[in-house]
């Protein structure tokens, strides 16, 4: 069986943690070894049953150990996962018993798709994508690498998203729309027209803002 590392303790690596929990009372599927962090107190004042082992910058992945990445920031995940793919490091996808992946959906590497997380039909997801709890990926859309939705999102039919884009919880984009890399969609935010590469939008209709 393999051991399985969090990478990052902060909230979203606690959440995490539950999810493999759920995971394994349903299938006996890794050993939880603990989390990987750059700061070893992240856990100190937190009731928490696992502990910070070791740094990211320092972590040499074993040949028994998979890793799964608990980073929200889009730039912040592509580096920490570069840095330990380029040391040899796999990364599992976590998707949770309670989330739903359609039959004919391209799902990329270290997936972690939150409990009651959708991915419906024909839909494209790249690589180190995070759908929080109750966001849908609606059919024939494409997620690019390192995106992050936050909860209770709605990417309907036919939306094109770009990389390292961050989506706020509650946020909407209407079918066919595109949303380039690097963008911020922030929380509560309607979006019914194209967004740019590195914008940051929010509001009903969205609009853009300065963060």
């Amino acid at each position: 069986m393999k051991e399985l590392i969090i990478v990052g303790a902060g909230g979203f690596g606690r959440e995490l943690l539950q999810w493999v929990k759920d995971i394994n009372k349903a299938q006996d599927k890794w050993l939880i070894k603990g989390f990987i962090d750059d700061n070893p107190q992240a856990l100190d004042v937190l009731e928490c049953d696992y502990s910070v082992i070791g740094s990211i910058e320092d972590w040499q992945p074993g040949n028994d150990e998979v890793f799964a990445c608990a980073i929200a920031n889009p730039l912040i995940k592509e580096k920490v996962t570069g840095l330990l793919k380029s040391r040899g490091a796999i990364f599992e996808k976590i998707i949770h018993p309670t989330a739903l992946i359609g039959d004919h959906d391209s799902i990329g590497e270290g997936l972690v798709a939150y409990p009651h997380s959708c991915v419906t039909v024909n839909a494209t997801v790249g690589d180190f994508v995070t759908l929080l709890s109750c966001s849908i990926i609606g059919h024939d859309a494409v997620v690019g690498d390192y995106t992050t939705i936050s909860s209770y999102s709605d990417i309907t039919a036919g939306v094109n998203i770009g990389k390292r884009v961050f989506l706020g919880s509650h946020s909407t984009i209407v079918p066919k729309r595109n949303i380039g890399d690097d963008a911020y969609i922030g929380a509560g935010s309607v979006v019914v027209t194209n967004v740019k590469e590195n914008k940051k939008v929010m509001g009903n209709p969205a609009k853009k803002i300065e963060l």
